[in-house]
């Protein structure tokens, strides 16, 4: 009766991590290997075929506890199907004013789940490619940091609103 019990509970668990996560269109990753060069961009390229659903978008990045700043900046471009690009530069609170960083996860890396773009509708069906690049800069230098180190990598996520 204890083995079925936990079949049971196991097979229920499983359902409702994997249930959870049904508005979920598009996930993926880059690894950055701890240090993100300025030259380097993360690029994802999805295909989309609805263009009247509304889509909420995000951005994941992993960090560790090398991370130097408080805030990222980033700059994003999404290249949509008819040659028409929107450039967005944003910017993101990283850590707390003591300096602990934010974000989700129990060892030196931490998650954080960004708002890139809410109630979204794609205009075009077709292939999409959204480019992200950092434009973290320290205090008082107008140069951008060539390096940022302690970002572990980046991701994109889309979810479809309900």
């Amino acid at each position: 009766m204890n083995n079925n019990f936990f079949k049971i509970l196991s097979f229920a668990l499983f359902f409702m991590v994997v249930s959870c996560d049904k508005n979920q269109v598009f996930d993926e990753y880059k690894e950055f290997d701890g240090t993100w060069k300025k030259n380097k961009k993360a690029t994802f390229t999805f295909e989309q075929k609805d263009t009247t659903g509304v889509y909420n978008l995000f951005l994941n990045v992993r960090n560790n506890n090398e991370y130097p700043y408080n805030n990222l900046f980033l700059i994003v471009s999404l290249n949509q199907p008819d040659g028409k690009v929107l450039v967005d530069t944003l910017e993101y609170q990283m850590a707390y004013p003591d300096g602990t960083l934010m974000g989700t996860g129990f060892s030196d890396i931490k998650e954080s789940k960004l708002w890139y773009k809410e109630n979204f509708s794609f205009e075009k069906a077709g292939k999409y490619t959204v480019d992200v690049e950092h434009a973290v800069r320290q205090t008082g230098k107008v140069q951008g940091v060539q390096d940022l180190i302690g970002i572990t990598d980046l991701g994109l996520r889309i979810e479809k609103r309900k």
